[in-house]
């Protein structure tokens, strides 16, 4: 049988406040010594009492303005009600009946089509305490609860399950994850919990109207862990339903190392958290005149940052995309490309330059090395050096990628680390005609294949003279002598 796969998401986005949700403690918890960033309040003690802060509750009608989102004038807070050891009063509060935001959308392209996926809600809540899980042997097993994450700012961002594939899965987060980078209202890191994912997944026979029973994947700390999810489940639900077995609704949790979704509880309805109205909070009028000043503030994202960039760069539309995707790659290409003057026909080159070096071999770099752009050793300023020595014909293209991985590993000046090292392009006919010379000597096969007709075997020994001069010779003259050499021993 034939099944349609839905999916819907729950995006959790820590807000990047100075304190957290309901009370003075600082929220910048991630490098805190356990159990510092505590108060009456966080730690749930009789007696105390929650106060909202303003600036995540600014934050979460930002980010439902730019999902396209209508801000109700009147919402309010609930408790959520269940019992875990890291939920230091026994409940939660969140937002049930009366978000802060509802009926938004984002527009994404997956597999070559264009799909609106409809966001029902953003409203906010308080993180919970983190649990670390020890294995002492012979029974000693316990866990440790640290508090310092408890009653950090919590947006959720709830999607409606419009989704068919975990590649437009992907799509929606890579681009909910752009927009909160740009609106600046959280760091939006997967790796340490700032940006998390919940995925809703549930399959049923291509035509049916009605869902098929879901099942809720959780831990999941990067994009790429809930593609791989999702696909996986996929896979496990088809296999259930061709069997004739059922699915059954629970939360199933991701393994990272065996690439598996596991089963962790039976998955809870909303009637089992007996969700009621928070009592030490009363209800928030939202006033109009603020929203629209905080529309006002919202930057410019993505999507119109790639235009302009197509249009004011020139750059190709794949290039802009990729740049623009995240915000401090967008930001690293203004600042490098903004150290020329626009205008002019070498205007063109060097902007895409720019992102040629950063999109090949700087992005390379930062990949292997586990770096992020905007904790590159290379600045703008010394990536715009770099093609300058290139332009001005002082060190090869070939060259200039050993000169950045050095600069890369030093953080020095390309031009300093050039004069240092003595990497000086060679023009010099007679220097590079006699590394022509032993490059023809030492490879008689190459040679033999050339006079046969095969011309790719100049591109080789070319390669080889590279070698020799250490890439320090002049490409086209290196060409223009293999093959006059190469000519003349016909």
């Amino acid at each position: 049988m034939d099944y349609e796969t839905v999916i819907g998401l729950e995006v959790h986005v820590q807000l990047l406040t100075q304190s957290k949700m309901f009370c003075s403690c600082r929220a910048d918890y991630q490098n805190a010594p356990v159990n510092s960033r505590v108060c009456p309040v966080c730690l749930g003690l009789p007696g105390t009492l929650p106060v909202i802060n303003k600036k995540a509750v600014e934050y979460t009608i930002m980010t439902g303005l730019a999902l396209g989102c209508e801000i109700p004038g009147l919402t309010k807070f609930d408790r959520k009600n269940y019992p875990y050891p890291d939920l230091m009063k026994g409940y939660q509060i969140s937002q049930y009946d009366m978000p802060l935001a509802m009926n938004g959308h984002l527009d994404i392209t997956a597999d070559g089509q264009d799909r609106r996926v409809r966001v029902e809600r953003v409203h906010l809540e308080e993180d919970v305490s983190k649990l670390q899980h020890v294995n002492g042997g012979q029974g000693d097993a316990h866990s440790l609860v640290d508090v310092n994450r408890s009653g950090v700012p919590l947006m959720e961002v709830v999607s409606h399950p419009d989704m068919r594939t975990p590649e437009e899965a992907r799509s929606y987060l890579t681009k909910l994850h752009s927009i909160i980078q740009y609106l600046g209202v959280s760091t939006a890191n997967a790796q340490d919990g700032s940006f998390r994912c919940d995925a809703n997944i549930s399959l049923r026979p291509v035509g049916q109207e009605e869902y098929g029973t879901k099942a809720e994947i959780k831990n999941m700390n990067s994009l790429r862990s809930v593609f791989l999810a999702l696909n996986h489940e996929v896979e496990r639900q088809r296999n259930l339903l061709d069997a004739g077995e059922r699915v059954v609704q629970e939360t199933r949790g991701w393994s990272e190392e065996r690439n598996v979704t596991y089963s962790q509880r039976s998955k809870e309805e909303a009637h089992d958290y007996r969700y009621f109205p928070e009592p030490d909070l009363p209800p928030l009028v939202v006033d109009r005149a603020w929203i629209e000043e905080i529309r006002n503030r919202i930057p410019e994202l993505a999507t119109d940052r790639l235009t302009r960039f197509t249009q004011q760069y020139g750059l190709p539309d794949y290039d802009a995309r990729l740049l623009t995707n995240s915000k401090a790659m967008a930001d690293f290409y203004e600042q490098a490309a903004g150290l020329r003057p626009l205008g002019g026909d070498e205007s063109g080159k060097f902007a895409k330059n720019v992102s040629n070096w950063m999109l090949g071999d700087l992005s390379r770099l930062l990949h292997l090395n586990n770096k992020e752009i905007d904790g590159s050793p290379v600045s703008p300023e010394h990536l715009v050096e770099l093609i300058g020595l290139v332009d001005q014909g002082t060190v090869s293209v070939s060259l200039a990628k050993t000169v950045l991985e050095e600069a890369f590993d030093s953080g020095g000046s390309p031009a300093q680390i050039v004069q240092e090292k003595g990497y000086t392009q060679i023009s010099d006919s007679s220097a590079v005609e006699s590394a022509v010379g032993q490059a023809i000597d030492a490879n008689p096969q190459a040679v033999a294949d050339y006079m046969g007709g095969k011309e790719s075997a100049a591109k080789f020994l070319v390669g080889q003279v590279m070698k020799i001069t250490k890439g320090q010779a002049k490409p086209d003259l290196v060409n223009q002598l293999v093959v006059e050499g190469l000519e003349k021993l016909k």
